[in-house]
């Protein structure tokens, strides 16, 4: 009787310390929204930031920016349309072409309206007015500021991958397209290229 009871005591005894290896423990740090984390090698935060960035020296250090204002003596109007990704991961290009916007902003040197989809919220809203709104308060429609320049591009890129090994390149291509003429005014281009690798050969 008394081994009996032994033996159960150890078999519980057993499970407890089985079930405390089995659980996981979870642990949450806060960084610093600057620092570099690159756990699966896939495209993050840190690229878009170097990309943002990059594009955003090299398109306000461009003449077409000087010769627009020396020319309509006025900043350009800009805004955003389509950023396609065309890479093998998802990707939401707005993390970078917000940083874009807010940028070139912050600089003086354009002025922005608002996106394709944005306009279309926007509108809604303003053809609300024109139904519920006091005449002193409502918004009148066909008085938007048009833009000069549209920002379009697109992100591609190639794996390459054998044993265990990794490689991944990343191409993020911006055009500044005057909207009347339909002139590139701009070009902008950055490269990323990261290798991953694992001790096992099966990703």
């Amino acid at each position: 009787m008394k081994g009996e009871i032994v033996k159960k005591t150890l078999l519980v005894l057993l499970l407890g310390l089985l079930a405390a290896g089995c659980g996981s423990s979870k642990k949450v740090y806060r960084i610093e929204p600057g620092t570099v984390t690159d756990l699966s090698g896939r495209w993050n935060d840190t690229d878009a930031r170097l990309v943002a960035e990059e594009m955003i020296r090299d398109c306000v250090s461009r003449p077409w920016l000087t010769e627009f204002a020396a020319a309509k003596g006025a900043r350009p109007v800009v805004t955003v349309g389509t950023i396609r990704n065309n890479s093998s991961e998802h990707i939401d290009t707005e993390v970078f072409t917000t940083d874009f916007e807010r940028e070139l902003i912050n600089s003086g040197q354009v002025r922005f309206v608002a996106s394709r989809d944005q306009k279309q919220e926007i509108r809604e809203e303003r053809f609300d007015q024109q139904e519920f709104a006091s005449p002193e308060t409502m918004k009148q429609i066909r008085a938007e500021t048009g833009a000069d320049f549209i920002l379009l591009g697109g992100i591609k890129s190639i794996v390459d991958e054998v044993e265990g090994v990794r490689v991944v390149f990343y191409q993020t291509d911006l055009e500044m397209v005057n909207i009347e003429s339909m002139e590139k005014v701009w070009i902008g281009t950055k490269k990323i290229k990261k290798e991953i690798s694992r001790s096992k050969t099966k990703w």
